[in-house]
């Protein structure tokens, strides 16, 4: 319609949201054809342009084409990749677990005198520190702290205490706590998200408290995420009683329960055994509309499993695939293992034949 327009004038602007756009929506080779049309147009390539191409690549998981793009760059004098290209490449193979290729890319912007940012650090960091690849990730840490141009910022801190937090290392946790307060950076509201999860999932729930309490003292909101944390750590231990009375408290102040809240109360009402409970939450969520994603099916199957009613849980299953929601590998292993308890072989040969069709064609997500 705009080309129609007699004072269309092809504009950076608009093609560069569009390439955005059609990466975002998985559609990175009508981004390709977009970019060759604009320059059919006349629309001068820029840096930035070419970036959103990379970037469309790599949010596909098309990296050997980012990886061409990147090469393409370099061979034009006016688009010569910048610390944004490099950042945008280097979290798609981060993402991809494909280190060497980071590694890479890190002498590729040595030799070039392009010097990493914060955002690129804290992307390769939290990489490393997903991977268990601790070393590294220590090494990058020390040369935030000694760079001027890639600073430790709140982010590096959050990456840090999820790190350590979700490995259950509360003491390391805590020493870096302390560590990034003294260089000056002030923790915000998932900051504090990051240590309840933490003291909530080892049962510190004096601690867990306390930073409740700082937070109400500091004035920062008690979030959805906040009462995910509590709820999330009562409901591991089947605490019923306290798990119901957080989430009472999270609707008196009007915040609203989302995917993660369901699912934390489905497996607190299946550790504790009321089943009936299990039943009224998932009505709740069609109540409240919730999304009803891999993990909440993945509640719901388990629950199903703990009170050994499998014919429940093929239900759920069943409803499952209806509403086009992918089963993943943890959707699997729960129902294998409930099959394996009741000897139930030909079920288990089944499960594994579709996980096999799932695999063969690429679409078994994590």
């Amino acid at each position: 319609m705009l080309r129609d327009q007699p004072f269309y004038q092809p504009k950076e602007g608009t093609y560069m949201k569009l390439l955005v756009l059609l990466g975002k929506s998985g559609q990175p080779h009508r981004a390709r054809q977009l970019f060759h049309e604009m320059v059919q147009e006349g629309c001068e390539p820029t840096p930035e342009l070419y970036t959103a191409l990379l970037g469309a690549y790599c949010r596909n998981n098309l990296i050997d084409d980012a990886f061409a793009t990147l090469n393409q760059m370099k061979t034009l004098p006016c688009c010569q990749p910048d610390v944004f290209t490099y950042s945008t490449i280097i979290k798609a193979c981060v993402d991809a677990s494909r280190f060497d290729l980071v590694e890479s890319l890190y002498g590729d912007m040595d030799e070039r005198l392009i010097t990493p940012n914060t955002v690129t650090q804290n992307i390769v960091l939290s990489g490393y520190g997903k991977a268990g690849k601790f070393e590294q990730m220590e090494k990058v840490l020390s040369g935030m702290l000694e760079s001027s141009a890639s600073k430790p910022d709140v982010w590096t801190m959050n990456i840090i205490l999820s790190v350590f937090g979700n490995k259950g290392q509360i003491d390391m946790m805590e020493r870096w706590y302390e560590k990034f307060r003294n260089f000056g950076i002030e923790p915000e509201t998932r900051t504090f998200n990051i240590l309840i999860g933490a003291y909530g999932k080892k049962r510190m729930y004096d601690k867990m408290s306390s930073v409740m309490e700082y937070m109400r003292k500091l004035q920062f909101p008690w979030t959805t995420s906040t009462y995910n944390n509590v709820i999330e750590a009562f409901a591991d231990v089947g605490d019923a009683k306290h798990m119901e009375y957080t989430f009472d408290q999270m609707r008196a102040e009007g915040m609203k329960a989302d995917t993660k809240t369901l699912c934390c109360l489905i497996n607190g009402y299946a550790n504790a055994g009321l089943f009936h409970k299990v039943i009224s939450s998932v009505q709740l969520a069609a109540k409240f509309e919730i999304p009803e994603n891999s993990s909440f099916y993945n509640a719901v199957i388990s629950a199903c499993a703990k009170a050994e009613d499998l014919m429940e849980m093929e239900r759920v299953f069943k409803r499952m695939k209806d509403k086009q929601c992918q089963p993943n590998s943890m959707t699997f292993s729960i129902m294998v293992e409930a099959y394996r308890k009741e000897g139930m072989s030909d079920k288990i040969y089944d499960l594994e034949q579709l996980k096999q069709e799932l695999v063969n064609n690429g679409t078994l997500p994590e």
